[in-house]
């Protein structure tokens, strides 16, 4: 059978966009872990550099959807060229400021600013292949395509920060992050051809308010909320489980493999031609996402740890392909990128809470506690599935033939 990821990428200008943004996301991934190493470093204080981290992350969840509205309406080049221009200059400023040693507010004020800018490039990639394509079938596999993609980043991107700041300089990973920012997001942007097309002005007049007063639209961010969770709460507790074990430097391992499950999941899912509603799919999805992580709270050695994060992965993508997929059955095509914007900051926030929250429970109760905040984010994120699926059901009418011209 032909390779029907060749088939996608051969449409005129997909390798392209495609290639450009996973260079211009590929940072997403090393900032934060980039920030904690460089300032633990300089300042030797976890909670300044894990604070900061995460303002960055918070800054962008909130900022990211504002973003992706001006998008909608004015288009991605003229919004996000020199907002991205601004995030990289940031960024790069961030860590003139912690070498220097001024004053902390300002690396705070350069990471609020660098997070508010960066927006979210996966949203404007994925609102490009909804115009590059003609079928659901092959939009399908560009969203498989996106999120094994942004799974990879997630396997090599704390690979690369972590060895820049232990091997050539603590502020390395940082700079690096901006440069590639910068590189890959003018890339992106300057592909004027298939940038999708900036909605009528007739049409920004009748639309004028948030996309998230659709009750589906939250609802499904919620879940992504609780999904991020189980993200932010997994990656502490596994940094606790392997010092407990008396490998720390195991635990970008371990990680990696729990997205690389994600990588093969999401290449294989969006291979196959799929029947069936996509809610009951996102649905299912969540529920084996849930049960996986909570088997993490039974596991006692590195190696049953590797296996059980690697079958767990193969969750992930599928769940997050089909929350896509279902935006498109809910929020108007105008303002997709917003729609998909707001699934990226539902998991950010999760991603802040969870994370935050694990980390005191490990100071009380070890990775235990870590893990017991895992499988609580799972929980949690079933029930919203639940309650949301009956509105999703009532959205998703099935695919058409063809997608709507643009």
């Amino acid at each position: 059978m032909p390779n029907p990821y060749r088939q996608i990428l051969a449409l005129p200008g997909a390798l392209a966009f495609s290639a450009a943004g996973f260079l211009a996301r590929f940072p997403v991934s090393m900032v934060g872990i980039g920030i904690v190493l460089m300032l633990a470093n300089l300042t030797g204080s976890y909670a300044t550099a894990g604070t900061v981290s995460a303002t960055f992350v918070i800054a962008q969840a909130i900022c990211a959807p504002q973003l992706a509205r001006l998008v909608d309406r004015h288009g991605q080049a003229r919004v996000m060229t020199p907002a991205v221009t601004v995030s990289a200059l940031a960024l790069a400023g961030l860590a003139v400021a912690a070498v220097l040693g001024a004053p902390l507010w300002t690396v705070y004020a350069c990471a609020v600013l660098s997070g508010a800018t960066i927006g979210s490039i996966g949203a404007l990639v994925r609102a490009r292949w909804t115009g590059a394509v003609r079928t659901p079938r092959d939009l399908h596999r560009a969203y498989s395509l996106e999120s094994a993609l942004d799974e990879a980043t997630f396997v090599l991107g704390p690979v690369v920060a972590t060895t820049l700041a232990t091997s050539v300089a603590p502020w390395s990973g940082v700079v690096v992050a901006a440069v590639v920012i910068a590189v890959g997001g003018y890339a992106f942007l300057g592909q004027r051809g298939t940038e999708p097309p900036v909605q009528p002005a007739s049409v920004t007049a009748a639309r004028t308010g948030s996309v998230m007063r659709s009750g589906a639209l939250a609802g499904i961010v919620v879940v992504f909320m609780f999904v991020g969770g189980i993200f932010g709460a997994t990656d502490v507790a596994v940094v606790a489980f392997t010092a407990e074990h008396g490998r720390p430097g195991a635990a970008g391992v371990l990680l990696g493999i729990f997205s690389l499950g994600s990588v093969i999941a999401g290449l294989l899912y969006g291979a196959h031609t799929w029947t069936g509603p996509a809610w009951r799919r996102f649905l299912v999805g969540v529920v084996a996402l849930a049960v996986g992580t909570a088997l993490f709270l039974l596991v006692d050695s590195l190696a049953v740890m590797g296996a059980v994060m690697f079958v767990t992965g193969f969750a992930i993508s599928p769940t997050i392909i089909n929350g896509n997929s279902m935006i498109q059955h809910i929020v108007d095509r105008h303002r997709l990128t917003e729609g998909l914007t707001w699934l990226s900051t539902g998991v950010n926030v999760g991603v802040s809470v969870g994370s935050s929250v694990a980390g005191s429970l490990i100071d009380a109760d070890g990775s235990h506690g870590g893990f017991a905040m895992v499988a609580l984010m799972g929980v949690l994120a079933v029930v919203a599935a639940v309650v949301v699926a009956p509105m999703l059901r009532r959205r998703d009418h099935g695919d058409p033939a063809h997608l709507p011209p643009h």
